[in-house]
């Protein structure tokens, strides 16, 4: 069931150099032409994190309820919207992937997988850094305590998670153009389906499910657990991550299998 994805990561894996190689240019390719260079990566989320604290925690003061990982707005926004920008921003980049490797994997046999790849990857070298930067930053909330191992795990999972998806869809991409704008679509709302903006014990019971089909409502919890209580995730957070990679896995394993020779075609 899974025979084209892992003959497609073996492939990666000969060709991680060339992938290397690849995320380098995606990275310099985001600071071409700027004199402030990898400024103009950094800053625009530390802007966004450090408006969070200023306006809801400092200013405002505001409060969440009893039943929330933090009592301070402020502080819970960061964690959440960090790794939803991470998100983001390799979806949005990667659905468009293969469309933009057209013209080299008309002329060229590489594996199409390198594309999507080298986008989760340069995604993950801006905001990884910024994600373990919260782990001394809220080390008052935490305390150093074993749940902040979860964080470079929550990682690796949701960079899994974020390849598998990418990957598939920038395959539907390539045969139906439409999913590019689909995509941009559902990043707008998804945020509000899920905890990044405000804790599940806010949203109506009965329909608390509907959170868990948004494939980044584990891993958000996952952090909050973890750098805003200083505990493991619970066990739901992790099943449930498993479950999305596994049946992406044998989505993406599936599309491969069926799009080999007709890929490069639609492009």
């Amino acid at each position: 069931m899974l025979t084209a994805l892992l003959a497609e990561c073996r492939s990666l894996w000969r060709l991680r150099t060339l992938l290397r190689v690849l995320t380098g240019r995606e990275l310099a390719a985001r600071t071409a032409g700027s004199a402030g260079g990898w400024l103009w990566v950094w800053l625009p989320p530390l802007l966004t994190v450090a408006a969070y604290y200023l306006v809801f925690d400092v200013v405002f003061g505001m409060r969440l309820g009893a039943n929330a990982p933090t009592p301070r707005v402020g502080t819970y926004l960061i964690v959440g919207m960090l790794a939803w920008s991470a998100f983001a921003d390799a979806m949005q980049r990667g659905v468009g992937s293969l469309l933009e490797a057209g013209g080299l994997l008309q002329k060229n046999p590489l594996p199409p997988g390198l594309f999507p790849a080298r986008v989760v990857l340069a995604s993950g070298v801006v905001f990884a850094p910024l994600m373990l930067a919260l782990v001394p930053l809220y080390a008052g909330a935490h305390h150093f305590r074993a749940g902040v191992w979860a964080v470079p795990l929550l990682m690796v999972a949701q960079a899994a998670l974020t390849f598998l998806l990418a990957y598939l869809l920038a395959i539907v991409a390539a045969a139906l153009r439409d999913v590019v704008q689909v995509v941009g679509v559902l990043l707008s709302l998804g945020v509000f389906l899920s905890p990044v903006l405000f804790p599940m014990t806010l949203f109506p019971p009965a329909w608390r499910w509907a959170l868990w089909l948004n494939p980044m409502t584990a891993p958000v919890l996952g952090y909050q657990a973890a750098l805003l209580q200083g505990a493991w995730p619970p066990a739901d957070v992790w099943w449930v991550l498993a479950a999305w990679i596994g049946v992406l896995a044998v989505l993406l394993s599936l599309a491969l299998a069926r799009s080999r020779d007709q890929l490069v075609d639609w492009l």
